[in-house]
């Protein structure tokens, strides 16, 4: 099987997918309890081809493969059949978060409203067997925030620290795992250490939800519903698994397109679901409606940094950004200007073509700009691979449009205005300044050594 973003360089798993490696997996998954016969048994085993995945140039071994292909289905089952026997030894809570760019598609793809989308979705998940769905927006809103102080701060320090600048996104998995196997030192010191919103939630979940309901978070199963197979690989990160407790962050992450093949497997309809209210990470409150960040296909962090930077450096309040499209739609530019010099200039890059193009420009030197939000998807997070995609795995245009135009009307929201997070930041994580908002909120991102060249591989 052709890896489609592998030309030059052979994929290190091209050979080995359809054999050993099916192989190794399934001697892993071998004892997961599904001998006998439940009422998932039915239920088809994901099938992840290298294709979706879009960081898969020799950088995943045996071992992470064959975990990312446990990160199915059937392992979201084995834990709600646990729970239905009588050892309560065994028993987990099971917490299902959902990305805010999965809703736009199960709402254009069964014709609802965001609302209606995320209630319904609730609805079905807790039918079921999970106890807790949650909704990610409040784990982008502290990612959002902790990258505009960083941004500031290395802005601050530009003219002591080589590598403050520029700074990079870091809430894409398939572009952080390309600059960490492939771009190496170039690039990884230029990462914005915050973690991910799914990474953050699941501290959240792990960490702050488990206190608040006096459990071990080995004992809460946490599955994120997003829009891309990357995110499967960002949960099996060694930096997010605590070993007290034997516990990663996240333990299972299924694409959008994945809970629809429960549904179709259970011959059910988003519009057959009774309506159930979201939960919150706050005792018995829900969630009201559905809310996003500015941005117009992803967490928006292009937009926040800008007018938190223009407020904090420049003493400017941005209302509106203006986007300049440059080699193409998915490669834009925001500058701002005071007293007719250029005082910020910041990027948006999807997909992997426009990747290339900037880390040429930082390789020659000739790099203009302080900050850029790098998303491997062509379109952005609401495009990712997950979802969006016609059976022969070509994008669903027509569905994306949808989407795109779902998303667009979701009401905005800035992160700085929940008080939930300004209230969590000083009770549990004891003042923004504080070594536990490190600790918590921030990972750090190095080279892994690899033999291959970011200049022997073309997207």
């Amino acid at each position: 099987m052709k890896c489609e973003n592998c030309t030059k360089k052979e994929c290190s798993k091209k050979q080995k997918n359809d054999d050993s490696q099916s192989t190794s997996v399934d001697a892993l998954s071998s004892n997961d309890g599904f001998e006998e016969k439940n009422e998932f048994y039915a239920l088809a085993n994901a099938k992840i081809l290298l294709s979706d995945c879009l960081a898969c140039d020799n950088c995943m071994t045996s071992e992470e493969g064959a975990r990312v292909f446990q990160q199915n289905q059937k392992e979201l089952f084995r834990i709600l059949n646990l729970n239905k026997k009588c050892d309560t030894s065994k028993h987990k809570v099971l917490a299902v978060s959902i990305c805010p760019q999965s809703l736009p598609y199960f709402a254009a793809k069964f014709n609802l409203s965001v609302n209606d989308a995320a209630r319904r979705l609730c609805g079905f998940l807790k039918s079921l067997g999970v106890h807790y769905v949650f909704d990610t927006t409040i784990a982008a809103d502290f990612s959002i925030l902790e990258s505009q102080r960083e941004f500031v701060q290395r802005y601050q320090r530009r003219n002591q620290e080589e590598h403050a600048l520029p700074m990079f996104a870091s809430a894409c998995p398939g572009w952080i795992r390309y600059a960490e196997r492939v771009l190496t030192n170039l690039v990884t010191s230029h990462i914005c250490t915050a973690k991910s919103p799914q990474q953050i939630m699941g501290s959240l979940v792990k960490g702050y939800f488990a206190r608040q309901q006096n459990l071990s978070p080995d004992k809460i199963f946490h599955v994120i519903v997003a829009p891309c197979y990357d995110k499967k690989l960002e949960a099996l990160r060694e930096d997010f698994y605590t070993a007290l407790y034997n516990s990663q962050e996240v333990d299972c992450v299924l694409t959008s397109g994945e809970i629809v093949q429960i549904m179709e497997q259970k011959n059910v309809s988003m519009k057959d679901m009774t309506e159930v209210a979201v939960d919150s990470l706050f005792g018995e409150i829900k969630e009201g409606d559905v809310v996003r960040h500015d941005g117009k296909r992803s967490d928006g962090y292009l937009e926040h940094i800008f007018k938190h930077a223009a407020k904090e450096l420049f003493g400017m309040d941005v209302k509106e950004i203006t986007y300049k499209a440059l080699k193409n739609k998915d490669f834009q530019e925001v500058t701002l200007e005071k007293d007719g010099e250029t005082v910020l200039r910041f990027a948006a890059a999807y997909g992997f073509r426009n990747i290339q193009n900037l880390v040429l420009k930082l390789k020659k030197g000739k790099f203009l700009y302080h900050f850029v939000e790098v998303l491997a998807c062509p379109g952005g997070c609401l495009n990712g691979k997950g979802q969006a995609q016609t059976e022969d795995g070509k994008p669903d245009k027509a569905l994306l449009n949808q989407m795109e135009e779902v998303y667009a009307a979701i009401p905005v929201r800035l992160p700085e205005t929940n008080m939930y997070v300004q209230k969590m930041y000083q009770d549990w994580l004891e003042g923004m300044d504080s070594s536990k908002v490190q600790e918590t909120l921030h990972t750090k991102y190095s080279a892994v050594n690899q033999t291959a060249s970011s200049l022997d591989i073309k997207w």
